[in-house]
């Protein structure tokens, strides 16, 4: 295959001007720069944060290092199209993305609330970017400049490339390109083809000639010629039953070699590929339209299943979906990027600061990631509630251990008040490094959505030596004091190599090391394509064995997902029992999220199994926790531990059938109703306003406080009309003007965790920095109550 890599294309002529201390934003700044235009505009609904984890700024600095000019509109006004003519009209294309996170995974809740915040704004302020905005920026920028191409990418457009299930509003929609009239989509991390896609525009090519580059999306009014087209149901069709060829399916025993089996030496496994029947360079794949999916869920879920399938950039086939006249041509995902290109990538000049217009306000997404690295990309774990493998791939990209060092030491010498410590030395999972395929064969034809599901591959090297020395190496920088690992550890890969749990828990564990098993009932696991709880037990027993030899005492903090598809009441019920066994009380709980592509939001849609051959007739139909009673039901049970959700608990036991673990005893989940357990210590001790009963005292010379101060219907004696401190009325100023409680101590309800992580810890999403849950963002959300204390803050439990 003739590829060139993105650092060896010829520069366009705009190098001369050189590197760019921030891309402008502004026209003073491109005047500053001595430039007259930008080829390339990048409008996006982040902060301009010039930091390797931001993609804006990743992409800005790799078409800046192919000798383009690029300039940044970071988080527009959308209401008119001025704000995106600040920068004049780009010469080759407007570059639109809506920033790091899905701006409506950005914007509400698992439960569809209104966030009122956003960790990529400065001051973690909400509202900076419109709902859904791919599609708002692309109109504003075809209001300003109607003939300049628009060019989509970011996670939000990876992720909606095709017909895709909406949670928000509870509908199939169309393709985002489709719907934001755009020229080409670039889907995933997407430098191979963006780079392909600007030096074509560059050298006078129309869009019209770039519709086959891999890692794209268009939209054409007829199809290519030369292509061979197979329709999906012939691959698997839903409803008769049809016995297909398993791409990946390994023969070991059969009836005339069981003895020899027994009795044979144990000896590497030779897989055989079944290669694809049909020409992946001429061959394309047509899903079912748009107007069929979204009246159809059962087709819906099919879909999504052979849209998964065709996932390996090396074998994968084109997909072809219908939208109304127009057909949607999703071309094969990009090759990945080769260890060289990826330290080409990062290795280029960024600032790590964000722009200095925002003065001295806070960002928090980039607080929580300046000091962290990324060290690889990609993840072959096939979480089916999680779109990273659909957006990143299941191939490991990795940096080598030079490119890495490099960029501790570049923390070190450049980011503001650095104190020594590495926050994050991972990815989207901390111990992927350097693992993958053993053989090049069988991951070229591979067609497995998971390495390591059911069980791990046996062609899967799954040796951690790589990450051992890296974090060795890592160590001995001069300046850096610790290093955290804040990435999600993956248990059962963790436990196929001991020797990396001894230094992860030895030097890298600050105190509580993440984990997430997500359920525990072998039903819902294996809808979650996760490992049963005996890897976890393993791991933890490795866990505590190594903290013991280490002479610390360091925690597992496991998270957990509710409300996920195929999760019945039951099955939360006995997590719920399960977490009460093992002494967990959970303050960060993750409500299932939909969001758009991952196999989880198609079990969600369909309510059937895209994980099996899917079926109009016999097939696997899934409970699924739609309502929001239902979920906050599978929420609360998480949540056991917690006053609040006792009422409801109560009442689904009952409705369950399951009375008997209302009470004190030790196998309970919940107390009864009046009993000791629902009061405050406060009430316990019977002190304070929750404790007895108030009563008035019969002391002549007190006033009766029964009767507003009158004794007997009398003016009372001895200071019947004085105001009676601390016991309230007024505005909560702890002189008897209080709002009910005569004190006025603020409550700071949620102790500062990030946000999405009192409802949820991962995402699908997408890809944070740093972070795979809820949302990821870190944020500080405070639940204020008027009049609840003294001058000290009271740091209540949080609650979901």
């Amino acid at each position: 295959m003739n590829l060139t890599k993105i650092n060896e294309y010829p520069k366009y002529w705009a190098e001369c001007y050189g590197i760019a201390p921030f891309l402008p934003t502004t026209r003073k700044e491109m005047d500053a720069l001595g430039w007259d235009s930008c080829d390339i505009i990048i409008v996006t609904g982040d902060a301009y944060v010039d930091h390797p984890s931001f993609g804006m700024a990743i992409i800005g600095r790799l078409l800046e290092a192919q000798g383009f000019r690029v300039g940044i509109i970071s988080q527009p006004k959308w209401d008119n199209k001025d704000a995106f003519m600040e920068l004049g009209q780009p010469n080759l294309f407007f570059g639109i993305t809506a920033g790091n996170m899905d701006s409506m995974i950005n914007r509400y809740t698992a439960d569809r609330k209104l966030r009122h915040d956003d960790a990529y704004t400065p001051n973690n302020e909400g509202g900076k970017r419109p709902d859904r905005a791919v599609l708002v920026y692309s109109q504003r920028c075809r209001e300003a400049f109607k003939e300049t191409p628009i060019v989509l990418g970011g996670i939000e457009a990876s992720l909606r490339r095709l017909a895709h299930y909406d949670y928000w509003s509870d509908k199939v929609r169309r393709s985002v390109l489709a719907d934001a009239k755009a020229d080409i989509l670039l889907f995933g991390n997407a430098e191979r083809a963006l780079v392909e896609v600007a030096h074509s525009l560059a050298n006078g090519q129309t869009l019209e000639e770039m519709q086959f580059i891999a890692g794209t999306a268009v939209m054409m009014r007829e199809l290519p010629a030369g292509y061979k087209e197979i329709d999906s149901s012939r691959i698997e069709k839903p409803g008769r039953a049809m016995q297909m060829p398993n791409p990946y399916a390994t023969e070991e025993v059969c009836e005339t070699n069981k003895k020899e089996q027994a009795n044979a030496q144990p000896v590497q496994q030779v897989v055989h590929i079944q290669p694809s029947r049909h020409d992946s360079k001429s061959t394309a794949v047509r899903l079912p339209s748009y107007e069929k999916l979204r009246n159809d869920r059962i087709l819906y879920a099919h879909a999504s299943r052979v849209m998964h399938l065709e996932t390996n950039p090396h074998s994968s086939r084109a997909l072809i979906q219908k939208h109304a006249d127009r057909e949607l041509w999703i071309n094969k995902p990009p090759i990945p990027l080769t260890t060289e290109e990826m330290d080409y990538v990062f290795g280029l000049y960024y600032a790590r600061v964000p722009h200095p217009s925002y003065g001295k306000a806070k960002i928090p997404a980039y607080d929580m990631i300046k000091t962290s690295v990324n060290i690889m990309r990609g993840c072959f774990g096939g979480c089916s509630f999680c779109s990273i493998t659909e957006h990143e791939g299941r191939i490991i990209q990795n940096r080598s251990q030079e490119s890495i060092i490099n960029e501790l030491e570049e923390i070190r010498d450049k980011v503001p008040g650095f104190t020594g410590t590495i926050s994050d030395l991972g990815g989207p999972t901390a111990n992927m490094y350097r693992l993958g395929c053993s053989d090049p064969k069988a991951e070229a034809n591979c067609r497995r959505p998971a390495c390591i599901y059911p069980d791990i591959c046996k062609k899967l090297n799954t040796d951690h030596k790589h990450t051992i020395d890296l974090y060795r190496k890592a160590r001995e920088v001069k300046g850096i004091k610790k290093i955290l690992i804040a990435s999600g550890v993956r248990y059962d890969l963790a436990i196929e190599s001991p020797e990396y749990i001894r230094e992860l828990v030895t030097h890298h564990v600050g105190g509580y090391l993440k984990i997430a098993p997500e359920h525990t009932e072998k039903g819902t696991l294996d809808l979650m394509m996760k490992p049963g709880m005996g890897k976890y037990d393993r791991f933890k027993e490795l866990f505590e064995k190594y903290n013991r030899e280490a002479g610390k005492k360091q925690y597992l903090i496991p998270y957990f997902i509710s409300a996920h598809p195929g999760s019945t009441d039951d099955d939360m019920l006995n997590l719920a029992l399960w977490l009460k066994k093992n002494e967990y009380q959970c303050d960060q709980v993750q409500n299932f999220y939909p969001s758009p592509m991952c196999n989880a939001t198609a079990m969600y849609h369909s309510e059937t199994n895209p994980l099996k051959r899917v079926k109009y007739k016999k097939r696997e139909d899934l409970f699924v926790a739609k309502g929001e009673r239902q979920r906050r039901l599978h929420k609360a049970l998480l949540r056991y531990h917690d006053p609040v959700n006792w009422p409801l608990i109560r009442e689904a036991l009952v409705n369950m059938g399951k009375k008997y673990l209302i009470g004190d005893r030790p196998n309970c989940l919940v107390p009864e109703e009046g009993s000791d357990a629902e009061l405050t210590p406060a009430q316990r001790r019977g002190s304070g306003r929750h404790g007895a009963k108030r009563f008035a005292t019969k002391h002549p010379n007190q006033p009766d406080i029964r009767k507003d101060g009158k004794r007997n219907g009398k003016p009372g004696g001895n200071g019947g009309n004085r105001p009676q401190n601390g016991n309230g009325n007024g505005n909560g100023n702890g002189n008897g003007n209080g709002n009910g409680n005569g004190s006025n101590k603020p409550s700071n309800g949620n102790r500062g965790k990030p946000a999405g992580q009192s409802s949820g810890n991962r995402s699908n999403t997408g890809n944070a920095p740093g972070s795979r849950g809820g949302n990821g963002k870190p944020a500080s959300r405070n639940g204020n109550s008027n009049g609840n204390g003294g001058n000290k803050p009271n740091r209540s439990r949080s609650r979901a």
